[in-house]
């Protein structure tokens, strides 16, 4: 049965035609309209679901990929259901960053009741978002008409956990068939909430370990380019957002060759003492490796 459902009132802005998010034009069924409340994110998204019922490794692994990519410069999207969606959600408020949440309903109807606190939270920090202003509920074949919406927007989809049956596996089909980068997170293999991601990997999904899987996927997708002609400033990698937090600026001054401390800082233009803080967000998601010297390269020498 669909989770149950609470009427709110936000105030909506309606979006059409060239005002769209961008991505949503390349869906078989685009919308004709989507109705946002609170501000629609500038940054990319990357998109984070998966289980309801999850177990605390997923919800764990959700909340932290969604902080380390919210440092990073992306937004998280996700659907505001219990479990994995949730803890993505506030993962990247936490981490002070921007999040959306894609309702299967309209945009007055918060599914499930119990996640309207943190829908409040979201449209202050991000945005709800639904195909339909007022008056329709949440019903079950709803759900996987918003997992498009929530493929659509994302420059990636990541499921953490997943059932064989769960409905986050059709916004992981829809990602692959519009070409998008599709990850998966490793689970127990006897676990069943673990099925789903194996098949995704089974079927060609990318590992997903950490942000710096996320960032390899989409430097897969648009290679990094050189710097302009004359400049000393770092290249531009498709995985990370051109923001102005310093992790996203130390991410990009990072080469598959160790560099100092202060290389970092001046291409980054970034204080050394500043450089440190974001390196070690940074080691922690899995985008930096630490050598001796000390000196820091780009795990998976991702800029090549």
């Amino acid at each position: 049965m669909p989770e149950g459902s609470t009427h709110a009132a936000p105030v909506a802005t309606t979006l059409r035609g060239a005002d769209l998010p961008a991505g949503l034009d390349a869906l078989a069924d685009p919308p004709d309209a989507l109705h946002v409340s609170g501000t629609w994110p500038g940054a990319p998204l990357v998109a984070i679901v998966g289980a309801r019922a999850a177990t605390a490794y997923g919800l764990a692994i959700a909340h932290r990929l969604a902080g380390d990519l919210a440092r990073l410069g992306y937004a998280i999207v996700s659907g505001l259901a219990r479990g994995i969606d949730a803890a993505a959600h506030v993962g990247a408020l936490e981490a002070g960053g921007l999040t959306v949440a894609v309702l299967p309903g309209s945009l007055d109807t918060i599914t499930p009741p119990s996640n309207a606190p943190l829908a409040r939270r979201i449209e202050r920090h991000g945005a709800l978002a639904a195909e339909w202003a007022h008056g329709m509920p949440a019903t079950r074949g709803l759900f996987l008409r918003r997992n498009r919406l929530i493929a659509g927007v994302a420059r990636a989809t990541v499921v953490v956990e997943a059932a064989g049956r769960s409905g986050a596996l059709s916004t992981a089909a829809v990602a692959r068939h519009l070409g998008r980068p599709v990850l998966a997170v490793p689970g127990d293999i006897d676990r069943p909430s673990s099925r789903g991601c194996l098949e995704l990997l089974r079927g060609g999904a990318r590992v997903c370990a950490g942000a710096a899987d996320v960032l390899a996927s989409l430097d897969a997708v648009a290679p990094a380019l050189p710097s302009p002609a004359g400049s000393d400033g770092p290249r531009v990698f498709a995985g990370v957002p051109a923001a102005s937090n310093d992790a996203s600026r130390v991410a990009a001054a990072l080469e598959p060759e160790p560099r100092s401390l202060d290389t970092l800082a001046r291409h980054a233009g970034v204080t050394p003492e500043r450089v440190l803080g974001a390196l070690l967000q940074l080691e922690w998601a899995g985008v930096a490796i630490a050598h001796p010297g000390p000196r820091w390269s780009r795990a998976g020498g991702a800029a090549g």
